[in-house]
């Protein structure tokens, strides 16, 4: 998947605000601050397409980017800590579940999880829940520019042994960097096997 053209198509928080054509969806799903906005800024090779902040909880909307005019990558609000009132976190809970069970145009789910550290509870409860409704999905495993190169393979071997994932049960796991971008070829790859 090679990408050229990127824009900002809509930004929602009622299924009445998504897009109304029937362009093929790629969601990205994870908890605040794990870094989706960076992650979808380097798959697209730009710099502040989709809003980046250190305080976790920023995205509050989902937000549609078009990809030449083919695909949206939408960027969902992340669940987990985030600096605001629980019912304002409820509401974004509300809004990531609608999206996910009703939304036709997805095709795939990249499930972001810090490669720094295992899978949280709310990690694996969302894990548990995408492969649940059987969802096509592949992790990427951010921040890895944060590791020694060393410490990679075992960071890796942990996630997916806490995610369960063994030979007979299919997981992608892909390590990402959003500062070196390594890990971006392979993810769009992947990406345009989930289309």
């Amino acid at each position: 998947m090679k990408i050229i053209n990127t824009s900002l198509e809509a930004v929602a928080v009622e299924p009445e605000q998504y897009p109304a054509d029937i362009r093929p969806e790629v969601a990205f799903v994870g908890r605040s601050n794990v870094g989706k906005s960076s992650l979808i800024n380097a798959l697209m090779n730009r710099k502040a397409l989709a809003r980046v902040s250190g305080q976790p909880g920023k995205t509050r909307t989902i937000n549609f980017y078009n990809i030449d005019n083919a695909v949206y990558f939408v960027d969902l609000p992340g669940y987990g800590y985030a600096r605001a009132p629980k019912s304002e976190k409820e509401k974004w809970g509300v809004m990531i579940e609608k999206y996910l069970q009703n939304r036709e145009q997805l095709r795939g789910i990249v499930l972001l999880l810090d490669i720094r550290h295992p899978p949280s509870a709310l990690d694996l409860q969302m894990y548990e829940w995408l492969a649940y409704y059987g969802f096509p999905m592949v992790c990427a495993l951010t921040k890895m520019d944060k590791l020694k190169r060393s410490q990679v393979a075992k960071h890796v071997a942990i996630i997916r042994k806490d995610l369960g994932i063994t030979a007979d049960k299919q997981g992608v796991l892909i390590p990402f960097s959003s500062e070196t971008k390594q890990g971006r070829d392979e993810l769009l790859a992947t990406i345009g096997g989930l289309l």
